[in-house]
């Protein structure tokens, strides 16, 4: 599995609240979170995900264990998350919902362009290679079809 695009850059510790606040949670409307997703780190950064490619510190996710969160990220149309490391549930909430999530320490500037290759195992922030954690070939299965409940419905 395979993909691109422009680097957003983010810090150390971004937790789940940062990415979506808790006060657009009385919704259900996943349109409603992608349009606030990061709204108090930077309000103007819901409208650079489309495309993107997150590229985070350590312990991304960390928090609370809300899916939406990873859901929002999705919903906005972030490509991937790759991070040195990730809080454990927002790493599997994010397989779950189809969104790859890629562990690697890479040098990153903003809107830098990003490859990668879950199956090979890197990443590429402008031409240069980082080696990436492997998932295991399940992870990867998931992630190709989508997420855990389109896998499923592809076992039966």
């Amino acid at each position: 599995m395979q993909g691109t695009g422009p680097a957003i850059c983010l810090g150390n510790d971004i937790d789940t609240d940062l990415i979506i606040a808790g006060r657009y949670l009385r919704t259900k409307d996943r349109s409603v979170w992608a349009e606030h997703v990061f709204e108090d780190l930077d309000p103007m950064l819901a409208s650079r995900l489309s495309g993107s490619v997150i590229v985070a510190g350590r312990n991304m996710g960390c928090g609370s264990s809300r899916e939406q969160a990873v859901v929002a990220l999705r919903e906005a149309g972030v490509v991937a998350v790759v991070a040195e490391s990730f809080a454990r549930i927002f790493f599997r909430n994010a397989v779950n919902v189809g969104l790859p999530v890629i562990e690697a320490s890479v040098a990153c500037t903003d809107s830098a362009r990003v490859a990668f290759d879950l199956d090979s195992g890197w990443v590429e922030v402008d031409g240069k290679r980082y080696p990436a954690r492997p998932l295991s070939e399940k992870m990867v299965g998931i992630l190709r079809a989508g997420g855990m409940v389109p896998y499923w419905r592809s076992c039966r």
